[in-house]
């Protein structure tokens, strides 16, 4: 971290969803010169009431304060500080996908880092087109940083992240951690002096605009039973277009002739079948979730 970069007149809303950030990532942005405004940096076994993520429904009363205040950027992290929420300052709502892909790209080109990058299964090929530009391989692992963790202990990558708003990079510990990435998010404001959405514009301008969606459907038999068959035996077309690659490394993976793609897999942690969709179009992406969601109920 190059915190000679962070007081550069930064200012930052913080907001500690009552977890095991507080006192720790505000603090930080203080003691090397950003302006801090902090919220919910007090205990509370309830988390406000809500599930405690970072997520646009979470971060509500963020938005609020980083437009009202005028600041740079808000930045939260998860209860438990291992996932992460970015705000931007007109009061968007960054999502982990895109803000992985932001911190990719600067990490190659203002960090001049060289060497192979990973990710989950289920996360953004924004990834995959950064490296490719740049000339880095990108291995791709089941969903669960476990997976990852195993390639930075193995020292064979230099970034590792998951849709889920997990990230790492080499020299860290090797499991997601939300208080490192809103640090990097900031050290990048302060290096490249520009809003997130113009960021974000830029790098859809170079690397070509992707958008993710995933949806979660209640667990049962008769849909598990479904899903094996499908990874089994994968449908040669889908929402009418070519499969042209097939991943079955967790669940089943579409990959269609136009680059968007499908992925249907049983989540190892609760009780329920995900589906992730991305593609370079909204209606697109709308379609392959209503394709996705046909497909498992046949």
């Amino acid at each position: 971290m190059k915190v000679d970069r962070l007081g550069s007149n930064l200012k930052i809303v913080v907001d500690t969803l009552w977890g095991t950030a507080r006192d720790y990532l505000d603090r930080f942005f203080i003691d090397h010169g950003c302006t801090v405004e902090v919220i919910h940096n007090f205990r509370d076994p309830y988390f406000g009431g809500y599930g405690p993520e970072a997520t646009e429904e979470t971060l509500q009363d963020l938005k609020s304060l980083v437009v009202s205040k005028g600041c740079d950027l808000g930045v939260s992290t998860d209860g438990d500080a291992d996932r992460f929420g970015i705000i931007d300052s007109d009061g968007t709502y960054v999502s982990p996908n895109d803000t992985l892909a932001l911190l990719l790209d600067y990490l190659i080109q203002d960090r001049q880092w060289k060497g192979s990058v990973a990710r989950s299964v289920a996360t953004t090929h924004l990834i995959d087109a950064i490296a490719s530009k740049h000339g880095l391989p990108v291995l791709v692992t089941p969903v669960g940083f476990k997976f990852l963790a195993e390639l930075f202990l193995d020292q064979k990558i230099i970034l590792g992240c998951e849709e889920s708003a997990g990230l790492s990079v080499q020299g860290h510990l090797p499991e997601k951690d939300g208080i490192l990435t809103c640090a990097l998010v900031a050290e990048m404001l302060a290096t490249r002096r520009q809003p997130l959405k113009v960021l974000l514009a830029d790098l859809y301008k170079t690397y070509g605009f992707r958008r993710s969606e995933r949806h979660s459907y209640k667990y049962s038999e008769p849909l598990a039973n479904r899903l094996r068959d499908l990874v089994a035996h994968p449908p040669r077309t889908f929402s009418g277009k070519q499969v042209v690659q097939v991943n079955t490394i967790d669940g089943l993976k579409m990959v269609l002739e136009d680059g968007s793609w499908v992925l249907c897999r049983i989540s190892g942690t609760e009780q329920l079948v995900r589906v992730y969709a991305e593609s370079d179009n909204v209606e697109t992406l709308s379609k392959l979730m209503k394709s996705s969601e046909a497909l498992l109920n046949q």
